[in-house]
Parts: structure tokens; C-alpha cells; sequence
């Protein structure tokens, strides 16, 4: 399907300002040359006419242009010759390189350069003058300078083009960068959240349905008793993330993180809270002691791991024992939590799985190793042991 080529405003106006100086230059009686075969005065305004038509093709139909304007201009040199017409057709020569094919545009200033060189070395030949350079100057104005013009600006807007993409590009990846950030502060945050409540949510909901469900107001009393701690604890938690994330606080102290040291106050929470249901909680911590402190993201990972897991033995575990083992071997720190696995009578919390997932995320983040799972025991039982391997150098974990 043919569609019709429509001339810009730009072409259009170049097109009429040459037409006009054709005719006023025509009607003043100024030309380039005389002594031509078609010496009519009227005969300049035909090659004139084809080049403003030409022009009119600059943009749209560049090539076309470039062969009518190159006719056009050679016809003008067998008349008395108008200044307009060769003006016109350097734009048009310029036009071609700029907005032409890219072959195009590297092949027009090669042609247009040997074909000055050329005609500057055939008339220097023919005349025997040295004003025959100046015909080969005159073409190289007419030509050759406009389509090594053409050459530079379009490079120039090469460039520009590609810097405006660059930059476009750039800004995308900032854009991807920043939604990774936020997704991964979220995912970080979604954590502590679950990590700090979950544990005092599955106290209070074991307790609350333990003194539902069993008739005896000791029983009842000790277990309000717990919901109460947990309540008061979980909110205290609660208040210390909130302030974290609250901008502008009047505190611009950060919050200290927990550390190994309070294990043994969570291991007393997890007795009291696991009594019911016939868990008893231990500590065993084989690293020697006055040992260096550990960098506070592998101190926080491993409290959260221990956390989340006497959680899961609160709300799963079978009766019996639950063992919190820490050790180090070498750069690596070692966290083991073991509870009976099986099912048990009494109170239960549901879970959702995202404490697991939440372990498993943090291990990762600092490059170590995490298993969970059943296995067997020593004495035949079955048991659920976590155990990660975290890496204490800070040139090993991942940010």
C-alpha cells in the first residue's frame, strides 16, 4: 500500500524562502554564469522549479531529493545559472546524509570527496590555470561541505540518542534497584516481626486454651499467669520495632539487639511456657569461655533461630526434653535445637511454616547452612532437630 509523502513545515518553508531568492535574484537580473547554450533568461527558473520541488523531499524522501536536486543542479549549469539552485542543493546534500539510510550516510562524503578531488584534477588538466581550483573549491562547497556538515550532526544526535537511553536505562535499574531494596527490607522486616510475636502468640494461645479447657483454678491461675508475661513482653517487643520504623522519633538511639546472653532467660520462658505440655528446656553451650564476641548479625541470627524454634517445640513438640546446643568450630558458629517429635496431648498452636522459612532466609543472608527435619534418635524416638552453621567472618556473609 502506497502512502503519500507529505512535506514538513521546515522543508516547506526552506523550500518557499529559496523560490522567493530564486525569483528576486531572477527578476534583478543577478546570475552565476553566462555564454551558456540556454542563455534565455526565463530558462533558469525551470532547474530552480525541479530544486524547490526537491526541497520540498528533503526530509521524507531524502534519496529522491538528493537525485532530482543533483539533476536539477546540473541542468542550472547549462543555463545562465541562479545562486538560489545551489544553495538549495547543498540542504538538499545536507539533508541526505542526515536524515538517509546510514549507508547512505557513509557513503555520500566519500563520494563527494573524490568527486572535488576529481574534478579539481580533470580542470586543473583541461585549463592549465590555476584558477581551476577554484572550480574544484566550488564543488566541494557545494558538496562535499554540506554532506561532511550532515556527517557531524548526525553523529552528534547518535550520541545524544544514546546518552538519553543510557540514561533511561540508568534510571530504570535505580528504579529495579530501589524495588529490590524495598522488597528486601520488607521480606527483613516480615521476620523480626514473626520472630519477636509469634513465640508470646503461641504462649498465649497454648495457656489460654489450656485454662479453657481444664477445670481447675490453679491450673487456670498459672496459666493466665503466662498469657499475662507474654502479652506484656510481645507488646514491649512490639513497641521496640515500632520504634525502629517510626522516622522522626525523639530517641534517635538504636534499640539494642539481643545477643546470645539472654538465651538463658529464654530458655526460663520456654520451661514456664512448655511446663503444660511436659517440655524441659536446656541450655548447652560448649564454646570456651572469655570467648571474643561475635559480630552482631551472627548474635542476632542465632537468637532468632533459637527463638523461632523453641516457638515450634511450644506449639509441636512431643513430651520430653528440648536441648539448645551451641558450639564453635573454627570461624563457624554451630546452633542445634532438638524436642521430641510426635504428637502429644492438650493445648496446641497451629502453625504457618513462615518461622522455617524465616530461619532459613537469615542463615542464607550470612552464607551459612541450615537443615531441619526428623530423624532418628538415640534411643530408637524420633526427634526434630534445627541446626544451622554460621560463618563469624564478616568478609563470608552476604549483605
Amino acid at each position: 500500500m502506497l502512502t503519500s509523502i507529505r512535506p514538513d513545515r521546515d522543508a516547506a518553508a526552506l523550500a518557499a524562502s529559496g523560490l522567493l531568492g530564486g525569483l528576486l535574484l531572477w527578476l534583478l537580473g543577478l546570475h552565476t554564469q553566462g555564454g551558456h547554450p540556454f542563455s534565455a533568461p526565463w530558462i533558469t527558473l525551470l532547474p530552480l522549479s525541479v530544486m524547490t520541488t526537491a526541497e520540498l523531499l528533503r526530509r521524507d524522501a531524502p534519496r529522491t531529493a538528493l537525485t532530482i536536486g543533483t539533476l536539477a543542479l546540473v541542468a542550472d549549469q547549462f543555463t545562465r545559472g541562479s545562486l538560489a539552485t545551489v544553495l538549495m542543493f547543498t540542504d538538499v546534500m545536507y539533508a541526505a546524509v542526515l536524515y538517509g539510510t546510514p549507508a547512505a550516510a557513509r557513503r555520500l562524503p566519500v563520494a563527494t570527496l573524490l568527486i572535488t578531488v576529481a574534478s579539481t584534477t580533470g580542470f586543473l588538466a583541461w585549463f592549465r590555470k590555476p584558477e581551476a581550483l577554484l572550480i574544484g573549491l566550488v564543488i566541494g562547497l557545494v558538496s562535499f561541505i554540506p554532506a561532511l556538515t550532515g556527517v557531524s550532526v548526525r553523529s552528534h544526535r547518535a550520541a545524544a540518542d544514546a546518552a538519553r537511553l543510557a540514561a533511561a536505562q540508568t534510571a530504570r535499574l535505580a528504579e529495579m534497584d530501589r524495588t529490590q531494596a524495598v522488597i528486601a527490607e520488607r521480606a527483613r522486616m516480615a521476620r523480626e516481626l514473626h520472630d519477636m510475636v509469634a513465640g508470646h502468640l503461641s504462649a498465649v494461645a497454648i495457656h489460654s486454651t489450656a485454662a479453657l479447657s481444664i477445670d481447675d483454678p490453679e491450673t487456670s491461675r498459672n496459666a493466665l499467669k503466662v498469657i499475662r508475661e507474654n502479652s506484656v513482653e510481645g507488646l514491649a517487643e512490639m513497641r521496640r520495632l515500632i520504634g525502629l520504623l517510626r522516622e522522626g522519633g525523639k530517641d534517635d538511639a538504636p534499640a539494642p539487639a539481643p545477643t546470645l546472653a539472654a538465651l538463658d532467660t529464654l530458655v526460663e520462658q520456654t520451661n514456664a511456657g512448655g511446663a503444660s505440655g511436659g517440655l524441659v528446656c536446656t541450655l548447652e553451650d560448649t564454646r570456651a569461655p572469655g570467648a571474643q564476641a561475635l559480630p552482631t548479625p551472627v548474635e542476632l541470627a542465632a537468637y532468632r533461630i533459637v527463638q523461632e524454634s523453641l516457638t515450634n517445640a511450644l506449639k509441636h513438640a512431643a513430651p520430653g526434653p528440648v536441648v539448645v546446643r551451641l558450639g564453635r568450630a573454627g570461624e563457624l558458629l554451630t546452633v542445634e535445637v532438638t524436642s521430641a517429635f510426635g504428637t502429644r496431648t492438650g493445648p496446641t498452636a497451629p502453625g504457618s511454616g513462615a518461622g522455617l522459612v524465616g530461619m532459613r532466609e537469615r542463615v542464607a543472608l550470612l552464607g551459612g547452612t541450615f537443615g531441619a527435619g526428623a530423624e532418628p534418635g538415640g534411643d530408637g524416638a524420633k526427634i526434630w532437630r534445627v541446626r544451622a552453621e554460621l560463618p563469624l567472618r564478616e568478609r563470608e556473609m552476604r549483605e
